[in-house]
């Protein structure tokens, strides 16, 4: 008995002001390509069961055009596998703030969808002998999370936000309307839990897991980015589980658009011209080029005043050919360096011995920037071998 799992679709979504010659919001035309990708790869997979686990829309209003290709799309799929069971569940992006007011999802269940967006629902399949206990993301009350004891297999699928699971920027910038205990959740009571709203693949549990999105969508990409890169993930995907034997898969899916955050430049000391060929160097390093890609570069440490001089001609140039050339400027943070007297926050030995190298005088031939950059990797050597940082500093 298997199982796919996606949520977090997000269709609708836009960013950016590039259209297609269609005239549609190129971020949306994107998002959608990917929906199409992921009905293409459930369709290959032919599960038993399909479910996804809330924001199908990335507003409660969302667009005729949204609306059209999610209806086609879930049509598609309902032909191609019309064997398969397939439950959709609200998510806090789908549900409207006055309960008076209707939503959009239950136009799907006239393609014979089980749709769960007002309140829970415990949907029985006697054939597989097995009850999925639906919960959308509404406000109110809800019933206990519990499986049901005359069903050989319990699922539960919930979009909400696991206690302690979330990164805390996340967590403030995408609040969910369902906040759910880990006790509450009792993940060891289902055999298996498919969870909707973190936007990244991650384990809560070994039967629990929240699939991701399908895109990047959310506020924060560029941290979804650096998560996924620190968990060693491919990317956005969607979950293929296996009920009987707990075989469990994580299939990433082609990204309809590259991010790229470029490595960051450190400008501290930096003259305008020398920070201006620093990005050039940032972008011209690129794989493949910056062309139609979303680009971050992170500048630190520049002063105020400096943004103003660099070469925009240049800059402007970026912007053209990427979709989107984001040059994110950090200007330096206080830092007291003694125990009274500065303002800010204490310094880490790290950027205290950055301070020292990029203010001492130098001879001339000496490289600035290679000298830090050799510094602080030894630091993060020593660090990471647990070594003194004072036996490094002597070296």
């Amino acid at each position: 008995m298997r199982l796919v799992h996606l949520s977090d679709l997000h269709l609708g979504y836009r960013q950016y002001q590039r259209l297609t010659p269609g005239g549609v919001n190129q971020r949306e035309a994107d998002v959608a390509t990917t929906f199409r990708t992921s009905i293409d790869r459930v369709i290959a997979l032919a599960p038993e069961l399909v479910v996804i686990a809330g924001d199908v829309f990335h507003s409660v209003r969302p667009t005729n055009q949204a609306i059209l290709h999610a209806f086609m799309q879930f049509a598609r799929l309902v032909r191609a596998l019309p064997n398969t069971e397939i439950v959709l569940v609200a998510g806090n992006h789908d549900t409207p703030r006055s309960t008076e007011t209707g939503g959009i999802l239950q136009l799907f269940a006239q393609l014979g969808l089980h749709v769960v967006d007002r309140e829970a629902r415990l949907i029985n399949f006697p054939k597989w002998d097995l009850s999925v206990l639906a919960v959308p993301d509404v406000h109110g009350g809800r019933p206990k999370l519990q499986p049901d004891p005359n069903a050989r297999l319990n699922v539960m699928v919930i979009h909400g936000e696991v206690e302690g699971v979330l990164p805390a920027n996340i967590a403030a910038s995408e609040r969910a309307a369902l906040e759910i205990s880990h006790e509450e959740l009792g993940a060891s009571r289902w055999d298996y839990v498919a969870l909707g709203h973190y936007h990244v693949y991650r384990e809560v549990a070994p039967n629990a897991f929240y699939s991701g999105s399908i895109d990047y969508t959310s506020a924060n990409t560029w941290g979804e980015l650096h998560e996924e890169r620190v968990a060693t993930l491919a990317g956005k995907g969607l979950i293929e589980r296996d009920l009987a034997t707990g075989a469990h898969t994580f299939h990433p899916l082609p990204a309809s658009r590259a991010l790229i955050d470029l490595p960051p430049v450190v400008a501290r000391g930096l003259t305008v011209a020398e920070i201006d060929e620093r990005i050039r160097s940032a972008v011209e390093a690129c794989a493949g080029g910056i062309d139609d890609k979303i680009i971050r570069l992170l500048v630190r440490d520049v002063p105020r005043h400096l943004p103003r001089e660099l070469d925009h001609k240049a800059i402007r140039e970026y912007k053209r050919r990427a979709l989107n050339f984001q040059l994110d400027f950090r200007a330096p943070e206080a830092l007291r360096l003694h125990a009274t007297g500065a303002p800010g926050r204490r310094p880490s030995l790290n950027e205290v011995v950055r301070e020292k190298l990029l203010t001492r005088p130098l001879d001339a031939d000496v490289d600035r920037a290679a000298l830090v950059a050799r510094a602080m990797a030894y630091l993060d050597e020593a660090q990471t071998l647990n070594v003194a940082p004072s036996a490094v500093l002597e070296v």
